[in-house]
């Protein structure tokens, strides 16, 4: 499935947009609301961004580090790898949302967590629509990124952005459930 790379960063760019304007209503929120857990084992909004943080963390610097070492002129479409597109794809919300396991380094269950980590987030989420803005000048394609879980596994740079995008929307989704119940 071919799809025209001005429309694929533009839907990522309002996606991404979306989530920075969320985070900043997040702000308004007492810090006890946003700690708030339906049960033991279940996250607090503050965990769910901080667990996007930690993965913007690695993603962020991976994927500027790419743009910035790609020397490849970009095409008009973009078409997903098998893998890239199927990590995307399981990250996006659906309505009977499947549980995922979380890296250990990547489950912030039971921090101790106050609004920096919002901040933190609506930082990484203004250098994320940076680094889109930057992607038309290189070929989404050919340029490569490494994955949080193995640096031996390479995905197509256009599939990197719709997995953490889309992943940053899944938590989102988690943090609106958990603040309307």
């Amino acid at each position: 499935m071919k799809t025209s790379v001005s429309i694929l960063l533009s839907e990522l760019q309002q996606r991404t947009s979306q989530h920075l304007e969320y985070a900043q209503t997040l702000l308004e929120k007492a810090e006890r609301e946003l700690n708030f857990r339906n049960s033991q084992d279940s996250w607090s909004s503050l965990e769910c961004l901080e667990h996007l943080n930690r993965y913007g963390n690695f993603y962020i610097p991976e994927i500027t580090n790419r743009i910035d070492g790609s020397k490849i002129s970009p095409k008009d479409t973009f078409k997903p790898g098998i893998l890239g597109n199927y990590f995307a794809k399981s990250m996006l919300p659906k309505e009977n949302l499947n549980k995922m396991k979380t890296l250990k380094i990547m489950n912030p269950i039971h921090s101790q967590l106050n609004k920096t980590v919002i901040e933190k987030f609506i930082s990484q989420q203004k250098q994320l629509l940076g680094l889109l803005e930057k992607a038309q000048n290189i070929d989404l394609e050919k340029t490569k990124t490494s994955i949080s879980i193995s640096k031996l596994i390479k995905l197509k740079l256009g599939d990197t952005f719709r997995f953490v995008i889309y992943h940053n929307e899944r938590h989102i989704e988690q943090i609106k459930r958990i603040l309307t119940s």
